[in-house]
């Protein structure tokens, strides 16, 4: 499988988890994360698949892609505190996006990841996607694990927002998200916290014992 079909099956996988009935049950309640709706939740994990339709329809950037690890090193959002402008913002996208109800939010993405399966597979070569929010570029490879990465995240946040089990990710969704967050927590933590965390959880420091 290749990251092109990992990614279209984990999208498949975040339709599947917006169209529970307990999402739509849940909609107005609030969720597992600080400040968010259920419903801004389920507009944040679809925004990861509407995101990816510009990448597609643009021509391939003349801009050279940095690094993955560069792009989180960059990203304004990581460390930003919950209240701050930052990721008020992106609530308040959640909300917005997710603001016609559950069945108009699930048709709007389910469509998106239709026209995906048809176009993404077509694209060929080193193609690299230029993010206007950011400034910068990626690799389609790069750019898709990030999508990746979002959706196992946040499938996982709204799966307990609404008492169901989050569903696991194929190995080939599962390797390079892990080892994305993986490489996160180490620079954050230090090899060591995270090899602890991992190995040897009497010994981890308890800001990545839930690691």
């Amino acid at each position: 499988m290749s990251l092109t079909d990992a990614y279209l099956d984990t999208a498949a996988q975040a339709m599947t988890l917006l169209g529970v009935p307990e999402v739509a049950a849940s909609w107005e309640k609030t969720s597992a994360l600080t400040d968010m709706t259920v419903a801004g939740l389920a507009g944040h994990l679809a925004y990861q698949v509407f995101s990816v339709t510009p990448a597609l329809q643009e021509l391939t950037s003349h801009e050279a892609p940095i690094p993955l690890l560069e792009h989180y090193a960059r990203a304004a959002w990581i460390d930003a505190p919950l209240d701050g402008e930052v990721n008020a913002g992106i609530r308040a996208k959640g909300e917005d996006i997710a603001s016609e109800g559950a069945q108009v939010l699930l048709e709007r993405a389910r469509a998106a990841l239709g026209e995906q399966k048809v176009s993404l597979p077509r694209v060929r070569g080193r193609r690299v996607v230029f993010m206007p929010q950011t400034g910068w570029a990626l690799s389609l490879d790069d750019f898709l694990v990030t999508r990746m990465m979002e959706l196992a995240v946040h499938m996982d946040d709204l799966a307990v927002s609404v008492g169901i089990a989050a569903p696991n990710l194929s190995a080939t969704a599962f390797d390079p998200v892990l080892t994305l967050l993986a490489r996160l927590a180490a620079r954050r933590h230090g090899q060591a916290a995270l090899l602890r965390a991992l190995a040897r959880a009497e010994r981890a420091p308890s800001a990545i014992n839930a690691l």
